[in-house]
């Protein structure tokens, strides 16, 4: 279940968003850096990236990321950071400064939460 966050997470939001992938803890999400908010639990970041996009949030500002809540870390690879434009030209995110918003952003809305 695709669920768009603007405050921390209920465990109930997280175990919901984890049931898509019931054999990881993994969850994949798409974060608007300027609204800090995120969309969660898709099957692919660009199934969340769609559901921010449409609550009007802009795609230049929508970059994916995963949370692993088991181990508490931040992955920075998904194909909607592709993006040549921006500067970002592979699946890993690499600017230091978007990857510590992004990591703010999840970590504000995730950490602590147990399903």
């Amino acid at each position: 279940m695709i669920l768009i966050i603007r405050e921390k997470a209920t465990p109930e939001q997280l175990k919901a968003m984890l049931e898509r992938h019931s054999n990881i803890n993994y969850v994949k999400v798409a974060v608007d850096i300027e609204q800090g908010i995120l969309a969660g639990g898709g099957d692919m970041h660009s199934d969340c990236k769609e559901i921010l996009l449409e609550h009007e949030c802009g795609q230049h500002n929508i970059w994916g990321a995963g949370w692993h809540w088991d181990t508490r870390e931040v992955k920075f690879d998904s194909l909607i950071d592709i993006r040549p434009k921006q500067g970002n030209r592979g699946i890993e995110l690499t600017d230091p400064n978007l990857r510590k918003r992004i990591a703010e952003i999840i970590l504000e809305f995730f950490e602590g939460v147990q399903p």
